[in-house]
């Protein structure tokens, strides 16, 4: 093989998937210094199921890791958000922290193009066939083989990565679906809308575009057994017609991220690793994140010529995410069983403070046991009062009219 042959099969780290995470990896890989290839089966721009909301926390990562900020004709930005309950108004923030809309077609192309200009080489419209982890070679469709010293999974919740390591790349029980719609014209409203009771084990989202609303339900599969169902209840609650638009339909990776992300010097970031907060359904942020510390993991490993030690960093690195996602899951355990649903929903109605602080969730300012503490705190009285209104049938909910 002609070295020119070589240096071009030959890669440091080869990223599999550029979206968010992918592209963080490999921009943070090209900052250590390493050569780098991009795989995907797309090419840019590509359609891409998701809400499209950049929250405060995805604002920092951007500005961290790919040094560009948030602003533009790409991005709406929102400072009201609106919390309701299949239909009764629960909160009305007007001067939240600033979340921004965006189309992800428009926003993963963004930041592929970072990856680009960084010097990673493209390999796109293509997946790969086969992984040899022995040989530390991937093959593309093509029959192009690729070598590699490090592989970053990054191709999110259908992984093909996840599924050569593991067999499948998710357990379909235990994860969450989500439906969703782009309703065209002019946005239907200029704030963020959140229904925390629209599935089970999940919430409904309205999220205004320049041009559009994305409307979407999404919750844990398993406890969803009608999902088109909830999906039309909460577009006939947005006053749309349900079979007007055709659905598009996606798991969702929250709440069973992987406790080992990978396998020696082969790691999964993002949806791919189930990197996605259980209740607000954040992933962006954590995409771009450990896509970040991914590649942070592989060039230590490689710089001690122990590409096989990149798991272990990549986990020691990981764990404040992982404890994070703990709490979420402690905490959804909290607001979700039906036991205890109306007794959240009252608290949250109530709770000025409690709302203030689910926003500087969003926003990345504090960790959900902050949120979990200030709940516990209040349950006593916000469960009286559910056990009023059980007691009253007809009586509103709390919350603005």
């Amino acid at each position: 093989m002609a070295e020119a042959d070589w240096m071009q099969s030959n890669f440091d780290v080869i990223v599999v998937g550029s979206g968010p995470a992918g592209s963080a990896a490999a921009v943070q890989a090209r900052r250590a210094g390493l050569s780098v290839a991009l795989v995907d089966k797309a090419t840019f721009p590509r359609k891409k199921l998701c809400g499209g909301l950049v929250t405060g926390r995805s604002r920092k990562a951007i500005k961290a890791i790919f040094g560009a900020e948030v602003e533009g004709q790409m991005f709406l930005k929102a400072t009201e958000m609106r919390f309701s309950a299949k239909g009764r108004l629960l909160a009305d923030l007007a001067d939240g922290p600033p979340v921004h809309l965006t189309m992800r077609w428009d926003f993963d192309e963004w930041l592929h193009g970072f990856a680009l200009e960084a010097g990673a080489v493209p390999f796109l419209g293509q997946g790969f066939t086969a992984i040899d982890e022995t040989a530390r070679r991937i093959t593309l469709k093509d029959g192009t083989a690729l070598h590699y010293g490090v592989l970053i999974g990054a191709d999110g919740v259908n992984s093909a990565v996840a599924r050569a390591l593991f067999g499948r790349p998710f357990d379909p029980e235990t994860i969450g679906f989500g439906l969703e719609i782009e309703a065209p014209g002019t946005a239907m409203h200029d704030y963020v809308e959140v229904d925390l009771d629209a599935a089970v084990w999940g919430y409904g989202w309205a999220f205004p575009k320049h041009h559009s609303t994305t409307i979407g339900v999404g919750g844990i599969k398993s406890r969803n057994a009608d999902m088109k169902a909830h999906m039309a209840a909460y577009l006939e609650r947005c006053g749309l017609e349900p079979d007007a638009i055709p659905y598009k339909g996606q798991f969702l990776p929250f709440g069973d991220f992987k406790k080992v992300p990978g396998r020696g010097p082969v790691l999964l970031c993002g949806d791919a690793a189930g990197l996605v907060d259980p209740i607000t359904g954040e992933g962006i942020a954590l995409a771009m994140e450990s896509g970040a510390l991914a590649a942070t993991a592989a060039a230590e490993a490689l710089a001690a010529q122990a590409p096989e030690t990149a798991l272990r960093r990549y986990r020691t690195a990981l764990r404040p995410m992982h404890q994070s996602l703990r709490e979420a899951r402690m905490w959804r355990s909290l607001m979700f069983p039906k036991a205890m649903r109306e007794v959240f929903l009252s608290a949250f109605a109530r709770g000025t403070s409690l709302q203030n602080k689910y926003l500087r969730l969003l926003a990345g300012e504090i960790e959900y046991r902050d949120l979990r503490l200030m709940f516990l705190r209040k349950a006593p009285k916000a469960a009286i009062r559910a056990i009023g209104r059980k007691l009253r049938p007809g009586t509103r909910a709390e919350g603005r009219p």
